[in-house]
């Protein structure tokens, strides 16, 4: 069985040393094997030839205001991209999940195997989906565990669930501040959100202030934990409604909603060719998610690409007729993600996970049983099986 972890890219073979348990019953019956994924080296504790990028962390950008806004956005994402091409453009250029699909490709007839079992978490089960477009008929088993949707063939309606998904984890928040206390929570939030977006909301840590994307996007991410992190975000929020954000600034690293610089991401994702599209799209996902706005979707995080100096090469679509049954699995959102990529391939079954979390395989014993019987034996679970 084929191991790539996600990152998007990581070192496969550390991540695999230092997490022999994971495998440990699998083992008794398969191979596991893993490899480094390319262009992401040393930088990242892996053996695999790197880019030179500088890999720092960057605050996401506000969405431009007028079309010399989105002009200025797009030549200094191309400065981050040609500083990071500039020792190999040809590596660069080939970079997608696709790229990485092949490299899954070679592995698997290198080993001289003549179908492949691909375990893919969290990004690297982009590179499943690719495989599946590109290899159909080379696959044995697939499972796609915490990943997002690239196998849509619509891009608008895959971006409005993702900000619904987004709006759900605030809604279930608020659902239970409604019983512990927090009543006026809901309120005060959208009153913030408001304000925010006319005038930041300062924090008592230098230059920092939040818009109110910036505060969504920390507040969907703590939703995201659950209980345990409930009653903190209400203070939190009623703090900064009385003036003070200074509760979401994180403890350690970067001060605002970040990512690091997308090589893979850009190759693999659409993104807005004028202000005019990106004002629409927003416009029409902050109506669907009035809570959370377009904040930790791709609508945002493809900000980041405009201007990239290198094509989408590889495009979202749909899996192709003729798939085995592939498995899916994730918690709250991810599993929703993975259900709609394979929702075309019969036979096909997704493992839900009714709470916080990222990938099951690892954290989750129910999910790993259903996950090994299906590697070793192709025994898909029940369609909506419930761990």
């Amino acid at each position: 069985m084929l191991v790539a972890y996600g990152g998007p890219g990581g070192p496969g073979i550390a991540l695999t040393q230092a997490n022999p348990g994971w495998w440990a019953k699998l083992r008794e019956r398969m191979d596991i094997v893993t490899w480094d994924t390319r262009g992401y080296g040393e930088q990242f504790q892996g053996l695999s030839t790197g880019l030179q990028c500088a890999w720092t962390r960057v605050p996401l950008p506000d969405d431009p205001e007028d079309d010399a806004a989105f002009g200025r956005l797009s030549d200094t994402n191309r400065g981050y991209a040609e500083a990071c091409r500039l020792k190999d453009p040809e590596l660069f250029a080939h970079m997608s999940s696709a790229d990485h699909a092949s490299d899954m490709e070679a592995i698997r007839k290198f080993l001289g195997d003549a179908r492949l079992n691909f375990y893919g978490a969290s990004y690297a089960g982009i590179y499943g989906q690719a495989y599946a477009r590109l290899f159909p008929g080379r696959i044995r088993t697939m499972v796609l565990d915490g990943t997002i949707n690239h196998s849509t063939a619509s891009w608008k309606r895959e971006l409005e669930e993702s900000a619904k998904t987004n709006e759900r984890f605030l809604q279930r928040f608020f659902t239970w501040c409604k019983a512990n206390g927090c009543s006026d929570v809901p309120g005060r939030w959208r009153a913030l959100i408001a304000r925010a977006e006319r005038t930041p909301v300062p924090t008592t840590t230098a230059n920092v202030a939040y818009n109110g994307r910036d505060l969504q996007s920390f507040a969907i991410s703590r939703a995201r934990q659950g209980k345990p992190a409930w009653p903190d975000l209400a203070q939190t929020i009623r703090k900064a409604a009385r003036g003070d954000a200074s509760g979401f600034v994180p403890a350690r690293g970067a001060r605002y909603p970040d990512q690091a610089t997308g090589v893979t991401e850009c190759t693999d994702w659409p993104r807005f060719a004028d202000r005019e599209e990106m004002a629409a799209t927003q416009a029409r996902l902050r109506k669907i998610a009035p809570n959370a706005g377009t904040a930790n979707t791709l609508s945002t995080a493809m900000l980041g690409c405009i201007g990239w100096p290198v094509p989408v090469t590889n495009k979202p679509a749909p899996l192709p007729k003729g798939l085995p049954p592939l498995l899916g699995a994730g918690a709250w959102g991810e599993s929703d993600a993975v259900a709609r990529a394979l929702s075309p391939v019969s036979g096909s079954a997704v493992i839900h996970h009714d709470g916080p979390g990222h990938t099951l395989y690892g954290f989750n014993e129910c999910a790993r049983d259903h996950i090994n019987r299906y590697f070793t034996d192709r025994t898909v679970p029940a369609k909506s099986a419930r761990c």
